[in-house]
């Protein structure tokens, strides 16, 4: 299956932070920005996680959940929430499963180092399960701004 805008949003479940398996199609019926993130505690993880936090009630507002996923362990992402108070779910692909299925588990290039991982990409999908809008390598700047800018001019 591949991932496009305007198709239906492949269905997952995922531990997630707060001590339930999460489907994704639990959420029909609300936006959803899904976002996936290399790891948690690092730079610019930290600095998405934080604007997704600060602009969490304006999302909210417009019936949209953001859910986080990493290959993190779900108890690296109980520090990780705890350090910096996010307010929305953190999923654990420890397998990164999911990832393939949304096509972002790549190869990567780090300091001469080759090595499989997450690509910084977010999925908005809309309440009836259909992909609006894919970002692929995220630039963390004003990318959360530009998240709920789509879904307000877009999603009502």
């Amino acid at each position: 299956m591949s991932i496009e805008t305007g198709k239906k949003a492949p269905d997952f479940i995922l531990p997630a932070s707060n001590g339930n398996d999460v489907q994704l199609s639990d959420f029909i019926g609300k936006n959803v920005v899904l976002y996936f993130y290399p790891k948690d505690m690092t730079p610019g993880c930290t600095t998405q996680a934080c604007d997704f936090r600060d602009k969490h009630a304006d999302f909210d507002k417009q019936n949209t959940v953001i859910l986080g996923i990493s290959p993190d362990p779900l108890a690296r992402h109980d520090k990780f929430i705890e350090k910096h108070g996010l307010p929305f779910l953190l999923l654990a692909d420890e397998e990164h499963k999911v990832a393939e299925l949304y096509e972002v588990w790549k190869l990567k290039k780090n300091f001469g180092k080759e090595y499989m991982g997450i690509e910084r990409s977010t999925f908005i999908i809309d309440k009836d399960g259909i992909i609006a809008k894919e970002y692929r390598k995220v630039k963390v700047k004003d990318h959360v701004d530009e998240a709920l800018q789509f879904i307000e001019d877009n999603l009502q």
